[in-house]
């Protein structure tokens, strides 16, 4: 059996992707078929796996994601920038490309193109249930900011380093206060217009950058750290430009078509 895909990432966020009709039949169990695609040593190896669809209600493409231990989200920045930039190099789409998720319609504005690497402005949508909360882990409070932006978003202000990710990141995301998993941030806002993060996300563990996690740390900074409302959230993987406005929130970024294939 094989498995075609494209390989691509954003700020070093990394995905699979297939088109759905490009799959043998037998190919039935995606949850499966995600953690093996997704391994790093035995697989392709990334943080997720994106099957495409041809659009539906007005959109270019359509985009079912499972995270690479074969759980599903609904949705990644990154990840849907991504698969914009299949849409755009398989000529499906040129200036503006509508992308359906499983958190609602997505529409990029490509902004520049340098061969395999494409630079898009997506509008994300509202971000929604904002709240700063105390959140009792290991006998201590942690105080955080939990929102949805698409997906479910848990932002903790205050220093970035590893040993914090390990330490409150990686028991955050599967605490019982989130039945439903969730991604989470560390933010520090290090000037007005600059945030900076590490990211562990919800069925992947640490990454080097989440597009959707830059929304959620930009907006927790505004809301409760005193950041503007347009800043620059540097990841590991690169910086990711966050607007909220009355409009929404704009995520800003490129990503890079880098294989294309068969896993076997």
């Amino acid at each position: 059996m094989k498995i075609p895909f494209a390989k691509a990432h954003g700020a070093r966020n990394d995905f699979l992707l297939t088109w759905r009709d490009q799959l043998p039949v037998e190919a039935r169990d995606s949850a499966a078929l995600a953690r093996a695609i997704c391994e790093r040593h035995t697989g392709i190896g990334a943080d997720g796996w994106i099957l495409t669809d041809a659009g539906v209600e007005g959109a270019h493409a359509t985009i079912e994601l499972w995270n690479s231990d074969g759980s599903r989200s609904e949705i990644s920045g990154n990840g849907t920038r991504c698969a914009a930039a299949l849409v755009v190099q398989t000529g499906k789409a040129k200036d503006e490309i509508r992308i359906a998720t499983g958190a609602g319609i997505k529409t990029l504005r490509l902004l520049d193109r340098q061969g395999r690497r494409f630079e898009f402005r997506a509008a994300m949508g509202e971000p929604e249930n904002i709240r700063e909360t105390s959140i009792e882990l290991d006998g201590q409070n942690v105080r955080a900011v939990v929102l949805r932006v698409g997906n479910p978003q848990c932002v903790v202000l205050g220093p970035v380093t590893e040993e914090r990710l390990k330490r409150i990141a990686g028991p955050l995301a599967v605490h019982p206060i989130f039945p439903e998993g969730t991604n989470v941030e560390l933010a520090d806002v290090e000037a007005p217009d600059r945030v900076r993060v590490l990211i562990w996300e919800r069925g992947v563990g640490p990454t080097e950058a989440s597009g959707t996690g830059a929304c959620a740390a930009a907006v927790a900074a505004a809301a409760f750290g005193g950041a503007a409302r347009a800043v620059d959230v540097i990841s590991p993987g690169g910086s990711q430009r966050v607007e909220w406005t009355d409009q929404g929130v704009w995520l800003t970024g490129w990503a890079e078509i880098i294989a294309t294939g068969d896993f076997l």
